[in-house]
């Protein structure tokens, strides 16, 4: 077997409940999630280094600038990016890696890192995504409004993921996506087939 390890990207829109899916699935001691960094604002008791790395628009920049992330986009007035050393760092050592990102984000990746495996989180409908978007209370309503409207954007995009999984039931959803991590493992590609006939 190949013992690097496999880059998962997953997508969806905001309120579709990716994080609540990457939080299950980082339950497990051979995945781990790439912290993004952002240069908006810390919303409710979100840390520094836990959530996100939040930087100035300067300090963003300049890792831009440096060639630090491995993706990077303007979403609704900020900055966000997935940091490219501790990415490459945990597949070195046989951890496969989950990078939650927005759609145009997951472009840029699959072009860098055409290996990756993309997933596309679905809300069951857009009267669920509201609802949940509403239900968080950390919304103002112009928030809640562009990001219906993102997430109309979004949704079309999906066609262009390996795979689509429907958030209904959140245990349903999760054990989907564990099997496609599984899957992917699986793959007759990733065999190492000189290492196992020596």
């Amino acid at each position: 077997m190949n013992n690097e390890g496999l880059l998962f990207v997953i997508s969806g829109p905001a309120g579709a409940g990716k994080g609540t899916v990457v939080n299950e699935l980082i339950k497990d001691d051979n995945i781990r999630i790439s912290i993004s960094a952002t240069t908006r604002a810390p919303r409710g008791k979100e840390q520094n280094g836990k959530e996100y790395f939040f930087l100035t628009r300067e300090e963003f920049e300049k890792d831009i600038d440096e060639d630090g992330f491995i993706e990077y986009a303007s979403y609704l007035g900020n900055y966000y990016g997935s940091p490219k050393k501790p990415v490459q760092q945990w597949q070195s050592e046989g951890k496969d890696v989950i990078l939650e990102i927005e759609v145009q984000g997951c472009e840029k990746v699959k072009s860098k890192m055409p290996d990756c495996v993309s997933i596309f989180i679905m809300p069951p409908s857009m009267e669920v995504l509201e609802k949940r978007l509403r239900g968080r209370g950390t919304e103002t309503e112009e928030n809640v409004l562009r990001r219906l409207a993102r997430a109309k954007e979004e949704l079309p995009l999906a066609k262009n993921y390996d795979y689509v999984v429907v958030n209904g039931p959140i245990e349903e959803c999760v054990a989907d996506v564990k099997a496609i991590i599984k899957a992917e493992k699986l793959r007759s590609k990733r065999f190492d087939f000189d290492g196992y006939m020596n």
